[in-house]
């Protein structure tokens, strides 16, 4: 098209020179905008029109492609084509929505601000997200409210802007929201079990990290590691999330001042800080900095001096500003050498004040040359005047009860040369499994320590329970996640207790275990076992034990076995001829192990006792008489079939196998039967292999395959037939297989 620019322009916005112009408003768009012309396309009919630059009415820098324009069309005086003329902006309609909560997903090209020709304004993206779905708009740098620079990967809110002529859409009015996390640094201030605190090196602040979060040799992490991580919320609170390791001398807090200032000390660090005390600067120095005066803060790290600081001393000192919130201190405190003529004060120095005393010429003593305390060598006899309370732990204490207890000390009164006095006694320094209580007559030494001369009660001994305190002796019977229940002396009942009334370690207790006790009503007048102490065995069931075997089957188990039953003693019937018929009661204690579980039906042998308190006949020393057979083999776990009670299956695994024999389905064996407390359910253990089943032999090919192979003829066209659709090949890649068989041994190759 040729064009003259120069007969274009008539007073601004008039028509053309020779040219016609019609007067009516139209409205368009942008479609192409080059350095001094343009093309727009028609928004009421399909038309695309030139125009020239000198046409527009406005700053033709503000001009782009997209942007709404009203215009008058005329014709080229050469060509006689349409053009527009008398172009203005027009602003483009903007749909009424709410704010939308995006993501920079690319930012504006920095480096073409301000660079790009007309129409080629530098656009950046911004993503949302709308029913699972993710949709992505273009922004322009006059879209952004406010002086800021967006980054990729910032949060921002927007509205939407459709251009009702072209369709399309971007994001305008952006606000930034938040910036994207970047990486900080830190130190590493506090190494738990499984997580960690990091001091930051932007703010004066922790934050925890857990251990799966550090990426790198965790046996080499420790208190005082540079450290780079991302900062992430959870429930509500900062984690700190991919933690890596960073050259040590990475990260520093403050910056120290080479310059050395002097002044006076104002107020000391305490030596005994209260529990309040939570200040960790709570030394002051007040001195004249640059012509003001000034108080700066210090700590017990920042002395430098061996001696120790008073009010009023002369020090000199460096000044650490914080990089994190610009907090100056004091640090690398020294007292001058005139401070004494400067306060006035007296004070003698050795060399023990003076500098640290350092061990020379050490030589190792046998164990236990050096004691801290001195023991007396007589025993002394008194009375409890207060119990002493062990020290609860999780397992033990009942959740209840709340937070873990502190071991409390308890009081003994004693005579001594006709002076009375007290002493305390801890848990630790019991002898025996009984714990003393209130009233009970006790023997003991004097143990006092060489520093302070405090004195306690150690090595006791209770020689005569408090007359009205009714300890009871019973046996363990049963032994739950956090509660338990004892058989009583009378093997008739069982009592239950909760793990928290345990004096000592429950790790230590097994069933059949020997305990003392005092019984007390809970919530709903219901009797349960207090104190509950592990004493040394006893014989429960009576010395009179007949040497006479007998064998029986158990009719009735133990209410540990069958929770539904309401008697608490397993009951036992002689199953021979002499004394077929009668049945005795047994108990924990009966059972030659403990930790069996018998089962009803099941064959057993055993022995009479005779019970001391009420003189009743019990079955004890029970042995179970079970065999079975091994069903099938599968891995590392067998199965049994148990020929007793309900025809019941047992598991057991290969662990469970004496003489670490290989046991093959058919194989007779004898076991034993344990109860887990947790599941409920039975398994086998102490399994001994007693013969073994039948060898498997091969299947006989039946009949019906027999009698067809018989009726099969070659001649047969209908019968089936071999046909070799190839030849086979050995290793060595020739007809056949011409390499010699023989045997190999494994792990070695050729």
């Amino acid at each position: 098209m040729s064009f003259d620019p120069s007969l274009l322009h008539n007073n601004g916005h008039g028509g053309f020179a020779n040219g016609t112009s019609l007067g009516v408003r139209e409205t368009g768009v942008v479609e192409k905008l080059l350095a001094s012309y343009g093309f727009i396309q028609c928004s009421e009919r399909q038309a695309r029109l030139f125009f020239h630059c000198s046409q527009y009415n406005g700053n033709l820098q503000e001009l782009k492609i997209g942007d709404d324009v009203e215009f008058e069309v005329s014709s080229d005086r050469r060509t006689g084509k349409p053009i527009a003329v008398k172009l203005v902006k027009i602003k483009a309609e903007m749909l009424p929505e709410e704010r939308i909560s995006g993501q920079v997903v690319s930012a504006i090209p920095s480096h073409l601000d301000g660079k790009s020709a007309p129409g080629q304004v530098p656009t950046g993206s911004v993503c949302y997200e709308r029913n699972g779905e993710v949709f992505y708009l273009t922004y322009t740098p006059e879209d952004i409210e406010g002086n800021v620079t967006l980054d990729t990967g910032d949060k921002v809110c927007f509205y939407m802007e459709t251009n009702k002529h072209t369709g399309a859409v971007s994001a305008h009015n952006i606000v930034l929201v938040k910036k994207k996390q970047s990486r900080c640094q830190g130190v590493v201030c506090a190494t738990k079990e499984a997580f960690g605190f990091i001091e930051r090196g932007d703010v004066v602040k922790e934050i925890f990290f857990h251990y799966s979060e550090f990426k790198g040799d965790l046996e080499a992490l420790q208190a005082g590691d540079d450290v780079e991580f991302t900062i992430k919320e959870r429930n509500g609170k900062e984690v700190a999330t991919d933690v890596r390791l960073l050259p040590q001398g990475t990260v520093i807090f403050e910056d120290i001042s080479i310059e050395t200032f002097e002044g006076t000390v104002a107020k000391v660090i305490p030596k005994a800080p209260t529990k309040n005390q939570n200040d960790p600067l709570p030394g002051r120095i007040s001195a004249r900095i640059n012509f003001t005066d000034k108080e700066l803060l210090f700590g017990e790290k920042d002395t430098k001096s061996k001696v120790t600081l008073l009010e009023g001393d002369h020090v000199q000192f460096n000044i650490s500003t914080d990089r994190r919130d610009k907090l100056e201190r004091a640090t690398n405190i020294d007292i001058l050498p005139d401070t004494f003529h400067f306060t006035k004060e007296t004070r003698e120095m050795d060399m023990l004040s003076a500098q640290r005393n350092h061990a020379v010429r050490i030589k190792k003593l046998p164990k236990g040359t050096v004691s801290f305390h001195t023991q007396s060598e007589l025993c002394f006899v008194g009375v409890v005047e207060k119990e002493a309370v062990p020290a609860t732990n999780n397992k033990n204490s009942s959740p209840s009860k709340g937070k873990e207890k502190d071991a409390e000390e308890g009081e003994i009164a004693y005579e001594d040369s006709g002076v009375k006095s007290t002493l305390p006694y801890y848990i630790k320094d019991l002898e025996g499994g009984a714990y003393p209580q209130l009233g009970d007559k006790v023997e003991f030494s004097i143990s006092e320590v060489k520093r302070t001369g405090q004195q306690s009660a150690v090595s006791l001994r209770i020689l005569n329970r408090a007359v009205g305190t009714k300890r009871l002796l019973g046996y363990i019977a049963t032994l739950k996640d956090n509660f338990g229940f004892i058989e009583t002396a009378n093997h008739d009942q069982e009592i239950f207790f909760h793990y928290s009334e345990v004096c000592g370690d429950v790790d230590n207790m097994d069933l059949g275990d020997t305990v003392e006790y005092t019984l007390s009503k809970g919530k709903g007048n219901k009797i349960s076992a207090e104190k509950v102490t592990k004493v040394a065995a006893v014989n429960g069931v009576g010395e009179d034990v007949s040497n006479t075997m007998f064998l029986g089957k158990v009719v009735r188990p133990l209410r540990s076995v069958d929770p539904s039953q309401t008697d608490y003693q397993g009951l036992i019937e002689i199953t021979e001829e002499a004394s077929k018929g009668q049945s005795y009661p047994f108990g924990i204690v009966g059972m030659a192990n403990k930790g069996d579980c018998l089962q009803k039906g099941e064959m057993v042998k055993f022995q009479l006792c005779t019970v001391t308190q009420t003189g009743q006949k019990m079955a004890c020393n029970i042995v179970p008489q079970r065999r079975a057979l091994v069903e099938c083999v599968k891995d590392q776990v067998n199965l049994i079939m148990q020929e007793i009670g309900e025809s019941k299956k047992l598991f057991f695994h290969v662990k469970e196998v004496q003489d670490g024999l290989e046991l093959q389905a058919g194989d007779e064996v004898e076991f034993s039967v344990i109860l887990n407390q947790r599941t409920g359910k039975c398994s086998a253990c102490n399994v001994r292999r007693v013969s073994e089943g039948p060898k498997p032999v091969a299947t006989p090919r039946p009949d019906r395959l027999v009698n067809r192979l018989k009726s099969i003829t070659l001649d047969d066209t209908n019968a089936p037939r071999l046909v070799i659709i190839r030849q086979p090949r050995g290793p060595d890649n020739s007809k056949g297989f011409n390499v010699e068989r023989k045997s190999r041994q494994p792990g070695v190759t050729d």
